[in-house]
C-alpha cells in the first residue's frame, strides 16, 4: 500500500484499471485522465499581464485615441515640431486602442485611428495666418505622413482581426463541448 502513495495519480489509475478484469474495465467508468499541467508563462508574457487591461467601448476607445493624439500633437508642436516624431508616437496609440477596445466594439478601432491622426496633426502642421493656409498645411501633412497613417491603421486592423479570429475560435470550441 505504501508503494501507491509515492506514485503520481495517473500511474496509480493506470495500474488499478490494469488489475481489473476485462469486463469490469469495459463496463465500468473509464480511467481518470491526469489533469493538464499548466506551465508558467514566459517572463515577457508575465510582464505584459501586469499592464492595465481596460476594456473601452467604441466611443471610449475613440475618445481615448483622439484625446491622446491631440495631446501628443500639442506636445510635439511645443517640443520637436516634427511630423516624423508625431508619426512614431502614433503607432503605440494605435496598438493600445486596438488592444483595449472591448470585444463587441472591435470594428471601431481601425475606424477611429485615422480620425485621431487627423485631429492630432492639426497643432503640428505648419501654416500661415489664414484658414486657407492652415487647411493647406493640414492637407500637406496628411499627404506627406500617409505612411504613418496607413501603418498605424494597418497595425490596429491586424490586432483587431487577430482578436476577432481568436474570439470566434473560442466560441466555436465552447459550442462543440457537450454539456
Amino acid at each position: 500500500m505504501e508503494q501507491h502513495r509515492t506514485r503520481p495519480p495517473h500511474i496509480r489509475a493506470r495500474r488499478e484499471t490494469a488489475s481489473l478484469p476485462p469486463q469490469a474495465a469495459r463496463g465500468g467508468r473509464p480511467p481518470a485522465r491526469p489533469a493538464a499541467v499548466r506551465r508558467p508563462a514566459p517572463p515577457a508574457v508575465q510582464s505584459v499581464r501586469r499592464f492595465p487591461n481596460p476594456r473601452l467601448t467604441g466611443l471610449g476607445g475613440g475618445l481615448f485615441c483622439i484625446a491622446t493624439m491631440l495631446l501628443l500633437g500639442c506636445l510635439d508642436a511645443l517640443t520637436f515640431g516634427s511630423l516624423t516624431a508625431y508619426g512614431v508616437l502614433f503607432l503605440p496609440v494605435c496598438v493600445l486602442t486596438a488592444v483595449w477596445v472591448r470585444r463587441g466594439d472591435l470594428v471601431t478601432a481601425p475606424v477611429v485611428v485615422p480620425i485621431a491622426f487627423a485631429v492630432g496633426v492639426v497643432p503640428v502642421t505648419e501654416g500661415g495666418d489664414g484658414l486657407g493656409a492652415r487647411l493647406m498645411g493640414l492637407v500637406t501633412a496628411l499627404a506627406t505622413e500617409a505612411g504613418w497613417l496607413y501603418g498605424g491603421t494597418l497595425v490596429a486592423g491586424l490586432i483587431v482581426t487577430v482578436r476577432k479570429v481568436r474570439l470566434m475560435n473560442r466560441r466555436r470550441r465552447a459550442s462543440r463541448r457537450p454539456g
